[in-house]
């Protein structure tokens, strides 16, 4: 059985939308576009290469894949992400797609919680989803999450579209390894386990 992650760059108030640049994604008017390099530093670097190490595919929404699709077989090649990105295989999940070009990407058929539940019982190490947040929710509603590996920067940008939106299942999370690097960044690995427990004082 293959494990599922969601390997996400947070806000302090769990904006997850558009990290990586002004233009990555402006939808609903959203200004703060390049908010995670300002705010990282090499710990964050190493500890994503970490989470990469056992995975050998990426589980993409459309526009996530159409973002990296468009960077990353041009990028850098002295980069050390460039060669790991284009090389894993790609699983893309999208209603509007009718082909995916980027090396190694397949588009996922009929109904995607169906489509995961094989990716699962496939052979193979974990699957990444990375950024994708309406393929996360549609995820995790479906209790198909394994592990959330994220990255929670010292900033807050105050609108956006979170990571856990309203509509979000409540989980109670078991840490399985939680720091803090030397710029303030929480790099925290959680796994889902059942429901949250509730009382009083």
């Amino acid at each position: 059985m293959r494990k599922i992650t969601i390997c996400t760059f947070l806000t302090l108030d769990g904006v997850m939308q558009a990290p990586g640049g002004p233009d990555e994604d402006a939808g609903s008017g959203f200004e703060h576009g390049g908010w995670q390099k300002p705010v990282a530093d090499d710990e964050v670097g190493t500890a994503i290469a970490g989470w990469y190490e056992g995975s050998d595919a990426m589980l993409l929404g459309r526009k996530t894949y159409e973002i990296f699709a468009a960077y990353w077989p041009t990028a850098d090649p002295d980069n050390p992400f460039t060669n790991r990105m284009n090389s894993m295989h790609k699983y893309v999940a999208s209603r509007t797609l009718t082909s995916v070009e980027w090396q190694n990407s397949t588009l996922l058929e009929g109904d995607i919680v169906e489509a995961v539940r094989k990716l699962k019982a496939s052979d193979g190490g974990t699957i990444n989803v990375v950024g994708s947040g309406d393929l996360a929710q549609t995820l995790m509603r479906h209790n198909l999450v394994d592990e959330y590996r994220l990255t929670i920067h010292p900033v807050i940008i105050g609108t956006g579209k979170r990571l856990f939106a309203d509509g979000t299942i409540p989980t109670a999370l078991e840490p399985v390894n939680v720091s803090t690097t030397k710029g303030g960044t929480v790099v925290a690995v959680y796994r889902p386990n059942g429901k949250p427990s509730y009382d009083s004082y």
